[in-house]
């Protein structure tokens, strides 16, 4: 008797889990670390879906691409979050998305009309510095200087992709002789943010490229106010971060849920004090005190998505020649 009450009990947590409902993101390094909004996002979904919400970290933001290349059709992903505006066209050229039905009132700085993503958070790209250290005011007077940085690496990683936006955004055919003059500020490339970050935290170079709002973290997380974001006079390419999902998922509906909920009050009030960005959408409280003492770039550059897939190539062979020589 005893073996058929274990056994039975064992057929129904089978079919239980069998018919609870599995949503596998695809995403990046930091968004699913401890420290970041993946745990509270999936905590906070699971309790409105019951469904089982599966994060499964590629890397960092650009890697997904390559990754859903790879795999195509046949991926285990119903989703993917941490693509931006730098990677929607060539997301879009794979043929595996599908548009979205996603409504809300977004406080970015531009109107959004791509119906493929939705949008989740934003920000600036800067290069973080100890307040301790006078920063360059542009790409010009860094080049000229003995500055030693940290970078990301373009073909991994949105950041080190933004960056060569903004660097050909702001000097068009003058880029390459930008690049060649901060060639040997770059102390080394990381294929990812955190590795980067980490780098400058310990002390390996005096800036990293980041956003203007990691300060924020240093602020509010550890009461340390010893950080700083340059600001440079060229003004600041944006990133906006976005979540599509595939047409090949077998939950279209959960994935249309989750896309809905990224927006909401619940998710946006998450991610300024996890993902350290501002969110798409402001939410009800605010956004935390800390932010308010952040820099806020008069100048906003940033390159139709449909136009970087022709100019990153370009950008991506400036910047090889100019850090292989």
């Amino acid at each position: 008797m005893k073996y058929l009450t274990l056994a039975t009990a064992t057929l129904v947590a089978t079919a239980a889990h069998a018919e609870t409902p599995e949503l596998v993101i695809y995403t990046y390094d930091s968004f699913v670390s401890d420290w970041g909004p993946g745990p509270g996002i999936e905590r906070a979904f699971e309790d409105e879906c019951g469904c089982d919400l599966k994060f499964v970290s590629t890397g960092d933001g650009a890697a997904l691409i390559a990754r859903l290349k790879l795999e195509g059709a046949r991926s285990d992903a119903d989703m993917v979050l941490g693509l931006d505006t730098s990677l929607i066209a060539a997301a879009k050229e794979t043929g595996l998305f599908v548009p979205t039905k996603v409504e809300a009132e977004y406080t970015l700085p531009i109107e959004w009309t791509d119906d493929t993503f939705a949008p989740y958070d934003w920000g600036y790209f800067a290069f973080v510095h100890n307040k301790d250290v006078t920063p360059p005011a542009n790409f010009k007077d860094l080049g000229a200087s003995d500055m030693k940085i940290v970078i990301q690496d373009p073909r991994s990683s949105t950041p080190g992709l933004g960056l060569l936006m903004w660097v050909k955004d702001a000097y068009g055919d003058d880029a390459p002789a930008i690049w060649e003059s901060m060639a040997d500020n770059v102390v080394t490339v990381t294929k990812g943010w955190s590795e980067a970050y980490g780098l400058f935290l310990e002390g390996e170079a005096d800036m990293v490229l980041s956003y203007t709002t990691s300060p924020a973290y240093h602020i509010i997380a550890e009461e340390d106010e010893s950080k700083a974001a340059a600001v440079f006079d060229e003004g600041h390419y944006m990133q906006i971060e976005v979540a599509g999902r595939l047409a090949a998922s077998d939950q279209p509906e959960l994935a249309e849920q989750f896309l809905n909920f990224m927006v909401s009050d619940t998710a946006q009030s998450i991610l300024p004090t996890t993902n350290w960005m501002y969110p798409a959408v402001m939410p009800s409280g605010g956004l935390p005190k800390g932010f308010d003492e952040l820099v806020k770039p008069e100048n906003a550059r940033l390159i139709d998505a449909d136009a970087v897939p022709a100019i990153r190539d370009e950008a991506l062979a400036e910047w090889l020649n100019a850090l292989s020589q």
